[in-house]
This record gives structure tokens, C-alpha cells and sequence, in this order.
């Protein structure tokens, strides 16, 4: 099985159309949060034929409308702040914050956890766990004064059978 796995969108329909677009071969998709707007989850309910699980982060500021945006696509399943669940025979965990996802993966209980929230790709093993943060589809990351740097947008396709993730850049 191949899972897309995404995060911190932040409305950027541009570099979330080109994702989608490389991303047509996967089975599933992990939307890591940060999606923001409403209307991002129309572009992820048809850009996407495969089941999507989309998680809260900390900048989805409507989340009534999120959840009744993605009530009118069968194949969207909104998890709140936490995914649990078996992707071919995998166990697999998301949560959009670093430090929470990151202490998921040192308990061992998972054999993935996926996160976002600081924009920063990285695949690493916790343990015997693999931590997948698959950078930020909006292509930039902040320091704590709050300056920008651009920085390449990014996801992740996880193979479920070989245990390895692959990076894909949105140009």
C-alpha cells in the first residue's frame, strides 16, 4: 500500500493542486493538518479518489466547516488531533505537533507516526519506529521572530511493503 502523506497546506492551492496531481498513484492520504480554510478540503475531496484521513492542526481556524465540508465527500474522514489506525498491517499514528508526534514514536506502540507543524521535512526512526514529517505543502518555514524563509514545498509517499518514504518537492 502507498499512503500520500501531507501536511501544513496553509491555503496554498497552487503547490496542493501539484501535490495532488503527483500523488494520483497512492492508495490513501494522511493530511497531516494545517489545512486552514474551509475550502481546502473541496480541492483535497476532488483532487483525490482514494480515502483521505485529515487531522486538526493548530491554523485550521473553522473547523465546523472543515468537518461539513468534508461530510460531502464519502472518502474523507476527519480524525480530530489524533489518527490511529492499520494501513496494511501497519500501525499507524499522526498528530500534527512535532514534540507530541515524536513522543508517540518513543513508545513504540506504532511502526509509523506521521506530524507536521514546523514545516521541516524529516524521516527518521524513533526507536524501531519511523517518524515521517513530510515538510509543508506551502513551501515555507518561520523562525521564532516570526521571519519567512522559503523553503521547497514537499510530501511524502510511504510504501507500506518496503517501510520506506519517499520525498517528493511540489514545484
Amino acid at each position: 500500500m502507498r499512503l500520500a502523506i501531507l501536511s501544513d497546506i496553509h491555503d496554498n492551492v497552487w503547490k496542493l493542486a501539484g501535490a495532488l496531481d503527483r500523488a494520483r498513484g497512492a492508495d490513501a492520504m494522511i493530511c497531516c493538518g494545517d489545512l486552514c480554510s474551509p475550502f481546502i478540503v473541496h480541492q483535497l475531496g476532488r483532487g483525490f479518489a482514494g480515502p483521505i484521513h485529515v487531522i486538526f492542526g493548530n491554523n485550521d481556524g473553522d473547523l465546523f466547516r472543515i468537518t461539513a465540508n468534508a461530510a460531502q465527500y464519502p472518502h474523507i474522514k476527519i480524525h480530530g488531533e489524533m489518527l490511529r489506525g492499520e494501513f496494511a498491517a501497519k500501525r499507524i499514528a499522526a498528530n500534527h505537533y512535532d514534540n507530541i508526534a515524536r513522543a508517540i514514536a518513543a513508545s513504540g506502540e506504532y511502526d509509523v507516526v506521521c506530524y507536521g507543524h514546523n514545516h521541516v521535512y524529516d524521516v527518521s526512526r524513533v526507536g524501531r519506529t519511523l517518524a515521517i514529517n513530510p515538510g509543508a505543502i506551502m513551501g515555507a518555514t518561520f523562525a521564532a521572530d516570526g521571519s519567512r524563509t522559503d523553503v521547497p514545498s514537499t510530501f511524502v509517499i510511504y510504501d507500506t511493503e518496503s517501510d520506506t518514504a519517499q520525498r517528493f518537492e511540489v514545484a
